[in-house]
């Protein structure tokens, strides 16, 4: 049932214990999605062969702002990247993405500036210590990082089947929520939500619990991918919520 239902539920209740009893109830479902993953620690197998492993640093001051820090650093044959993310606290939205690339024939240093009031993003290409490109785009509405949206699905307090959410990368894509599965990765076997994209570029899999932790990401068309979850981990657990372990099983 909705928060806001129950909420409405609470006032006509007379019953001073019931009333008590039922709004700290409220509080904690409404709290559930608000929690701090300060810590966390995902590592992922990529296939067919490579490793990416996701950190949340909390919330820091840079560039005279508090942002939501995050590494996601990939390391596959001849191919190196590490993504420092830099996001708004309150709405997950990203604001700053640095990327540091190391291939075999060369380095590159990408930094992405996203403007989400103006739906703009600019990424500019640096060599040698010097720009040699830069990418500008413009949407409809705030533009998305495709590493962050998993986990900004974090902040939907219901989720159905059918549910559905426009965003942009910076191409327009749909996401919708497609069912409820039981699927194993190399940490276990987990409950998920199913969530597919229109265009059909990628599948997401988030446990159906209340860290809603992405642990199966698949990429479709050119080089296919598929990420899954090998270890998970907190340094600092979200009060309430219980720390999942490498192995362990979740149904």
């Amino acid at each position: 049932m909705p928060v806001r239902q129950i909420c409405y539920i609470v006032i006509g209740m007379k019953n001073s214990a019931v009333l008590f009893i039922l709004m700290i109830f409220c509080l904690l479902c409404a709290s559930a999605y608000a929690q701090d993953f300060s810590g966390e620690r995902i590592v992922y197998d990529i296939s067919p062969i490579g490793t990416s492993e996701y950190t949340d640093l909390g919330v820091v001051d840079f560039l005279g702002k508090k942002m939501r820090f995050c590494t996601f650093h990939t390391q596959v044959l001849g191919f190196d990247d590490l993504e420092k993310i830099y996001s708004d606290p309150k709405t997950f939205l990203p604001l700053r993405v640095e990327r540091n690339i190391s291939m075999l024939t060369g380095k590159e240093y990408l930094v992405e500036e996203y403007f989400p009031k103006d739906g703009v993003l600019i990424t500019r290409k640096y060599k040698g210590g010097k720009q040699v490109d830069q990418y500008d785009f413009k949407a409809d509405m705030p533009i998305q990082n495709a590493i962050l949206l998993p986990f900004s699905l974090r902040r939907e307090p219901n989720l159905d089947i059918g549910w559905s959410l426009t965003v942009y990368f910076p191409d327009k894509y749909k996401v919708t929520l497609v069912s409820i599965e039981e699927i194993e990765v190399p940490a276990g076997k987990f409950m998920t939500y199913h969530f597919t994209s229109e265009p059909h570029k990628f599948e997401t899999w988030i446990t159906k619990d209340d860290l809603r932790i992405p642990i199966k990401i698949k990429g479709a068309g050119g080089i296919g991918y598929t990420l899954s979850m090998k270890k998970h981990s907190m340094r600092k657990s979200p009060q309430g919520i219980i720390r999942l372990r490498e192995g362990m099983n979740i149904l």
